[in-house]
């Protein structure tokens, strides 16, 4: 990319978001990778995690966590830097996090490879940040919750590389938001 840029990808847990993220960092000449669930992470107490059924201070904390996100990627690309950000953001908090980002050229990347691949990659996974989120309900709230914004691609027979070269070939085209 010749200009600074923020680039936001998404899909639901084990799609891939944080191998992809950093790839598409790592190709790119100055860059940073922005990981929104680090902001989640850093409340120690009283953090109120997602689920199915979120309670107020959950949507609260969700929605600290993107206008955190938002203010860094606006920041780094400021700077010269084009941001990778990646993150669980799904329904209608994409439309909302594109709207807090003010950095243009915004783009976006939804990785929505087949539930049974992702069930795979779950089970192959140390990490269990399902908080009562089953894959099924995931990706029912991605395919038919969230807005068809940028663009969407389904990795599920994709190596990582392979996936990074798609992006890097389409997302000017068609990952470019308002």
């Amino acid at each position: 990319m010749s200009e600074p840029a923020v680039v936001l990808v998404t899909g639901i847990q084990a799609a891939g978001k944080s191998t992809i993220a950093q790839l598409l960092a790592e190709r790119l000449p100055r860059s940073v990778h922005v990981r929104g669930d680090v902001f989640r992470r850093m409340v120690v107490g009283g953090r109120a995690e997602m689920a199915p059924e979120p309670s107020a201070e959950s949507l609260r904390q969700l929605r600290l966590r993107h206008r955190l996100t938002a203010v860094v990627c606006d920041e780094y690309a400021r700077e010269g830097f084009t941001v990778v950000a990646q993150d669980v953001i799904l329904g209608e908090h994409l439309a909302e996090i594109v709207g807090l980002i003010t950095h243009r050229p915004l783009f976006v990347v939804v990785l929505a490879p087949r539930p049974d691949v992702v069930a795979e990659r779950e089970r192959a996974r140390a990490k269990d940040a399902s908080a009562g989120w089953t894959i099924t309900l995931l990706d029912k709230e991605l395919r038919e919750g969230t807005p068809r914004l940028g663009l969407w691609l389904d990795t599920s027979e994709q190596a990582p590389d392979e996936t990074v070269a798609e992006i890097l070939a389409r997302l000017r085209v068609e990952g470019r938001v308002p």
